[in-house]
């Protein structure tokens, strides 16, 4: 069973991750976007170990909950509402347990990816962090290992495609050969929860 706890872990080794690749993150990002995507994670990610820090967060549906919302408040461009209605739809689907279950994790995962697709008006294909998140979240279901491979070939995924959605779609052809930095933040998403449940 996961609680707050784990959840907790996996936001601040998540944190610790984009904090370290962020450099990597705005050099994929100024070859398609807008340079800007590892200044931006870093920022939001910091904001939400602090918060979550100061904050009583006494469920996992909680934790993800105020994660979300800080990220929405602290990250600018896309990648903040994004990434807050990951966490925060993942965190409302998990409702008010004190614990859940990896499969009850991977179920809401569904949910908050499905309203990510939803919100940017995007597919698995598109060039974007869905092409890392949907795979990872269907993979969940066998292990967090698994989910953790299939964030990051859906990641690698990402470098022939042509961008159909956000700021790389404006490029067009020169989108292609690129790996896309939203791909690759979401798979570090992904990694931190396979670390944080070895």
């Amino acid at each position: 069973m996961l609680d707050a706890g784990f959840f907790r872990r996996w936001m601040t080794v998540a944190a610790a991750a984009v904090d370290r690749e962020a450099d990597r993150l705005t050099e994929l990002d100024s070859a398609i976007g807008d340079a800007d995507h590892g200044t931006n994670m870093r920022r939001g990610f910091a904001a939400v170990t602090a918060v979550l820090e100061k904050e009583a967060t006494d469920t996992p549906g909680a934790v993800l909950t105020l994660s979300g919302r800080q990220l929405i408040s602290t990250v600018g461009g896309a990648s903040g509402p994004l990434y807050g209605t990951l966490l925060r739809r993942t965190g409302k689907a998990l409702g008010d347990a004190a614990e859940v279950t990896p499969q009850q994790l991977a179920e809401a995962l569904r949910t908050g990816v499905a309203a990510v697709a939803q919100l940017g008006g995007a597919k698995a294909g598109d060039k974007t962090m869905l092409d890392a998140l949907e795979p990872a979240a269907r993979a969940l279901d066998e292990s967090f290992a698994a989910a953790r491979e299939a964030a990051e070939q859906g990641a690698l995924a990402t470098v022939p495609m042509l961008a159909r959605k956000g700021r790389a779609s404006y490029l067009g052809e020169r989108s292609v050969g690129h790996q896309d930095p939203g791909a690759t933040s979401s798979a570090l998403l992904i990694a931190a929860l396979e670390e944080v449940a070895r």
